[in-house]
């Protein structure tokens, strides 16, 4: 419980100044960045009810349940980047995003890794596949930061965009496992 509450509170906070930075600066790959930490949130929260009695889900529905906001996640980052691609968007530089997807690179690997060590200690799908979440927003967060420090430094205005598409495969991919209840790598 105490890591998915440490989950709650950072995804909170990153979910806040990455969707604030991707508004600021019409930054595709940013916001595809604030929605998979919105949706890890929602993630952290499934997880969290199968530890209360009153509201307990299965391990099994929890996992899909984490699958679902995998492939959705996947959407958001296809259809944003898309339209910022057929739109010609040109994204300013965000130092505040560049900030967040910094600290959630020193952050989300460790708690990652963690969730992992408690899922498999406790035989918990559902927490083993929030932490492919966890890990899978250190990678977003890794190639959101090379594309805002690309875009600052370059000014090409595809560059953003299309760094958010590089993540679509690895996230489809685990979430397909997570639906088929297969632990996640």
């Amino acid at each position: 419980m105490r890591l998915q509450v440490v989950t709650l509170i950072w995804m909170v906070v990153e979910c806040a100044l990455a969707l604030f930075s991707a508004w600021r600066a019409g930054s595709p790959v940013l916001l595809a960045f604030g929605a998979d930490s919105l949706i890890e949130l929602l993630s952290a929260l499934v997880v969290l009810l199968q530890f209360l009695p009153r509201l307990a889900l299965s391990p099994a529905r929890a996992t899909r349940l984490a699958g679902v906001l995998l492939f959705l996640l996947a959407a958001v980052i296809t259809m944003s980047s898309a339209i910022a691609l057929w739109r010609h968007v040109r994204p300013d530089t965000s130092w505040i995003g560049m900030g967040v997807t910094f600290a959630a690179l020193a952050i989300m690997p460790a708690l990652s890794s963690a969730k992992r060590r408690a899922g498999k200690t406790t035989r918990n799908a559902a927490l083993t596949a929030d932490a492919v979440q966890s890990a899978t927003c250190a990678y977003l967060a890794g190639i959101t930061l090379a594309g805002l420090l690309l875009n600052a430094v370059l000014h090409i205005r595809w560059i953003d965009p299309a760094a958010a598409l590089v993540a679509v495969p690895v996230i489809c991919l685990e979430g397909k496992k997570a639906l088929q209840g297969e632990e996640c790598c």
